[in-house]
């Protein structure tokens, strides 16, 4: 249930981080990018202290508790399909939307959406509502090494991200009410190209990134404490993920080296059985053991790869969402202040026009001008720019409000969010632990069995004879 928000009540250290390979960025077509493969969230109940008490039991007791909110919005991706012309090879996916709003035509749409189509309503979303933490998309990118283009796990995993960044839309109360949001779930393929062409054009976009340029160089002079310490616990919170996201990511490289060596070390046993024949059968128990192992180990470096390593990537990205969103506040309130110092000197030219005596004035009487008319125009001009200053520095003061509510709200969202997905991974994550040891252990404990059994009946035979 990848778009469950979670109850945010208990705190958990922030802890997570991004691939540790290297990356390659392609520069093909925006279709290609990599992302961890999402989680499934897992569902048990709350541990007790008079159940019983082995690990893997005490974990499968654990539950979380999930918001019982009504949803109205159901939005699933899937059926990936390939699609190759003389320009470009290209997925698309099936996006289907269940609803029951009053706003939708019809209580069902299917509809089919490429990686673009993702990237576009992301960048709406953002334009509309600036200081709203926006879930990541997959990136753009592709780890070096890896030999298909369009391989199953990497279509897999790009489907599974963008199901949830679609999910965690439909769950948002504001974003999931954007009219962009519902073009996209509900218009055919041409009608979407017809409406992204009557966007903002490309001066309009560049206009908008000199401004946000111009706000970040000025800087913001009286950030409120609370974005503050928003901004430094996200960077504590990135460290922490980077740190782990390492460890794991050797972790599972060591698994894999460990499989390769185990698979190798099997047969030998088998091999050797076939020259002892008084060994025959502790050898092949052996050779079997370390088969089921290897099974074992598989399964869980699958379940590493596919669950614990994409998490902590995902929330890498999250990360760096949270960090622009900060930096787009803190340019609202930059420009605010702008405008306020410009308001604040267009008063003191004000005021020192009153009483100045200004030589332009003087000249301007050899040219025919009246003194007095040329002050009284300086001033009416003056006058008309302090209040249209006014009405923007109003304007610009509510939208600094706007955002800095709206940002408030989102970050205990988002906090609720990351919360109950890290402790799904990590819960998750032990539960297949235990699980794997056990395993093997029962591997190794049945081979010790029959081998004690046959060694008391040789003993038996051996004294009876």
């Amino acid at each position: 249930m990848s778009g469950m928000s979670a109850d945010p009540a208990q705190a958990l250290p922030a802890v997570m981080s991004p691939l540790s390979g290297q990356m390659l960025e392609l520069d093909e077509d925006d279709d290609l990018e990599v992302f961890s493969k999402d989680m499934n969230l897992m569902d048990g109940s709350p541990m007790n202290a008079s159940m019983p008490t082995s690990p893997a039991s005490m974990i499968n007791q654990y539950k979380f508790e999930e918001e019982t909110d009504a949803k109205d919005i159901f939005v699933t991706v899937d059926n990936p399909e390939s699609h190759v012309t003389a320009l470009e090879t290209f997925i698309t996916y099936r996006v289907v939307t269940k609803t029951t709003r009053s706003e939708f035509d019809s209580c069902e749409y299917e509809v089919r959406r490429r990686y673009q189509d993702f990237l576009w309503l992301k960048e709406r979303l953002e334009e509309g509502h600036p200081t709203l933490i926006m879930h990541p998309l997959p990136e753009k990118f592709v780890m070096k090494g890896m030999v298909e283009r369009f391989n199953d796990d990497f279509i897999e995993t790009r489907q599974k991200a963008l199901h949830k960044f679609l999910n965690r839309v439909a769950d948002h109360p504001i974003l999931s009410c954007h009219e962009d949001f519902k073009i996209f779930l509900t218009a055919q393929a041409w009608e979407l190209t017809s409406h992204k062409k009557q966007g903002p054009g490309f001066l309009s976009r560049m206009g908008d990134t000199v401004r946000a340029v111009a706000a970040s160089v000025r800087g913001v002079r009286n950030r409120p404490e609370e974005f503050t310490a928003m901004l430094e616990y996200v960077d504590s919170f990135g460290q922490k993920m980077i740190s782990l996201d390492k460890v794991t990511q050797r972790i599972v490289k060591e698994q894999k080296e460990y499989l390769g060596e185990l698979k190798e070390y099997g047969p030998v046993y088998t091999l050797w059985s076939g020259s002892e024949e008084e060994l025959v059968e502790p050898l092949k128990g052996v050779a079997s053991c370390i088969d089921r192992c290897c099974k074992a180990t598989e399964e869980q470096i699958g379940h590493l790869s596919e669950n614990l390593v994409p998490l902590l990537h995902e929330y890498v990205l999250c990360t760096d969402s949270v960090k622009a969103v900060l930096r787009r506040r803190d340019n609202i309130q930059a420009e605010s202040e702008a405008k306020n110092d410009a308001l604040a000197n267009r008063k003191a030219d004000r005021e020192a026009l009153k009483d100045s005596k200004d030589l332009g004035f003087v000249l301007g009487s050899f040219l025919g001008k009246k003194p007095e008319e040329a002050k009284q125009q300086k001033e009416q001009r003056l006058d008309s720019e302090i209040n249209e200053l006014k009405e923007e520095v109003e304007r610009l003061e509510d939208k600094v409000e706007c955002a800095n509510n709206a940002l408030k709200g989102d970050w205990l969202r988002w906090q609720g969010n990351m919360r109950s997905d890290i402790k799904a991974a990590f819960v998750s994550t032990a539960e297949k632990n235990v699980d794997y040891y056990e395993k093997c252990l029962a591997v190794w404990e049945s081979f010790l069995t029959s081998q004690t059994a046959a060694h008391d009946m040789e003993s038996n035979s051996g004294h009876s004879s």
